[in-house]
């Protein structure tokens, strides 16, 4: 026979979860370097330097 579980477990469990899940998005959004578009992009350039000139 399943026995109720308190309501400290089930908040403990849903927290230890919410931390895991954190930490694969931490995890996935560091996973590799962005890169750069166009021989001209600096070191903090993220848009298209098609972008950039249509600016101007």
């Amino acid at each position: 026979m399943l026995q109720r579980t308190r309501p400290t477990e089930c908040y403990a469990r849903g927290f230890i979860a919410a931390l895991a899940a954190v930490a694969a998005l931490v995890l996935a959004a560091n996973a590799g370097p962005a890169t750069t578009v166009g021989p001209d992009a600096g070191p903090g350039t993220t848009a298209p330097v098609e972008v950039e000139a249509a600016e101007r």
